[in-house]
């Protein structure tokens, strides 16, 4: 117990994944105002079918089929196993969920994944025609039958509609079926890059999944699949696979509620405008990104020293370490993040430009983050931005060149940094 008069301490607060919150308040309400209700089970339910309306107008089509699962990876490994034959495979990037993520969901139904080396975490036409041209030896060899895309990525970027649009083309002249994984999907439609809509993405994939679990529903993701071929048999797969919950229900609650109106949308944008401001707070303070921050994941590239001052008061993953000074933590934000704890990281900005002049003098580090208030003077304002004017952006260049050195950790055509973290996270 602290001494009487002694200070609470201040728990930190998670930005370790966009889960870690329950359902949003809205979503919440509908879910008790439905509880009393007696409804058929398995997804045959009204709220389910009011679900499926509501997510069809926002597709302008209303002869699709939609199918609710309870998580990514059993969207995933479901609609894998719908689209192939046991002798066909799947192209995905190396840095892939399914590839890294899923405890080999996808090789346990029998399909051979073909990974290939992402560009700024996507796959291109010439990185998937690349996998055909190295996987041509039948029937010695799995044949490639669907192509496998998350938007948003792994590290949040997002495919533009002529990226898709590429894609789709060479799929349709090779046979193949294109995937999108789209646990992120509302933060990678309601990002200032993206230029696609939902009805774009319909047109130019065979099949999709809308993620809830990330974006305000306690659980529950809806599978769009557009061929009627596909869809036909779709439950059947859903049920072999332990996901159709006679509660289904509770999935249709929620998502009636989330494509109602646009509250789906506006909870994607909120999550993302609160990852641009932890990213403005990174880059003001001289340090750099290990991608543009896009939707609503952060990449920072920061010294281990101040890493672990950040952790006494925020959890996070490191995402990758570079040597024995430097790596890059990720930084994930909700429709739920806390206004107050995104100013409580800003005002840490004038340690974080303390602790890079320290380093670069090679002195050992500040005492801490907690010996900086959390209200700043207008002095201390002043001292930061006098620090930050001389502050330690030179102290990136061994870095840099040991980067170089390695060049497994820079992006580019046939480049995309090892993603490994001793954690589990998705």
């Amino acid at each position: 117990m602290p001494a009487a008069g002694a200070p609470a301490a201040r728990a930190k607060y998670s930005l370790l994944d966009d889960y870690s919150e329950g359902a949003h308040p809205e979503v919440l309400a509908a879910l008790l105002r439905s509880n009393g209700t007696q409804e058929v089970g398995y997804g045959r339910d009204t709220f389910s079918e009011e679900a499926k309306h509501h997510i069809r107008t926002h597709l302008g089509n209303q002869d699709v089929g939609v199918f609710f699962v309870p998580s990514g990876t059993s969207a995933n490994a479901i609609s894998i196993a719908a689209c192939l034959r046991p002798h066909e495979a799947v192209i995905a990037a190396s840095s892939g969920h399914i590839v890294t993520r899923e405890t080999g969901a996808v090789e346990a139904s029998g399909h051979k994944i073909i990974n290939v080396v992402p560009e700024n975490g996507k796959l291109t036409p010439a990185t998937i025609s690349k996998a055909l041209d190295d996987n041509w030896h039948f029937p010695h060899m799995a044949k490639p039958r669907l192509v496998y895309i998350s938007n948003a990525t792994e590290i949040g970027t997002v495919y533009t509609k002529a990226e898709l649009t590429a894609i789709k083309r060479l799929c349709e002249e090779n046979g193949l079926l294109l995937f999108v994984d789209g646990a992120r999907i509302g933060c990678a439609l309601t990002s200032s890059k993206n230029d696609v809509t939902l009805k774009d993405i319909l047109e130019l994939t065979d099949i999709f999944w809308i993620g809830g679990t990330k974006n305000g529903a306690l659980l529950g993701e809806a599978v769009v699949v557009k061929h009627p071929q596909l869809a036909e048999d779709f439950e059947f797969f859903v049920k072999q696979h332990g996901s159709l919950l006679a509660k289904g229900r509770i999935m249709g609650v929620q998502f009636a509620e989330l494509f109602r109106e646009t509250l789906y949308f506006d909870l994607a944008r909120q999550a993302n405008r609160a990852a641009e401001k932890l990213s403005r707070c990174i880059v003001g303070a001289g340090y750099a990104l290990r991608a543009e921050t896009e939707t609503n994941q952060v990449f920072a590239v920061l010294p281990l020293e101040l890493v672990k001052k950040l952790q006494q008061s925020f959890s996070f993953y490191i995402w990758e370490k570079y040597d024995d000074e430097w790596a890059v933590i990720r930084l994930l934000t909700t429709w739920a993040t806390d206004p107050e704890q995104l100013e409580r990281f800003s005002s840490i900005r004038n340690a974080i430009v303390l602790i890079a002049e320290t380093l670069h003098r090679d002195e050992p580090v500040l005492a801490g983050l907690g010996a900086v208030g959390y209200n700043q003077t207008a002095g201390e304002r002043s001292m930061t931005s006098t620090i930050k004017s001389r502050s330690s952006s030179h102290r990136l260049v061994p870095w840099l060149a040991s980067v170089q050195r390695h060049q497994h950790v820079l992006s580019g055509p046939g480049i995309e940094p090892s993603i490994r973290c001793s954690h589990c996270f998705a």
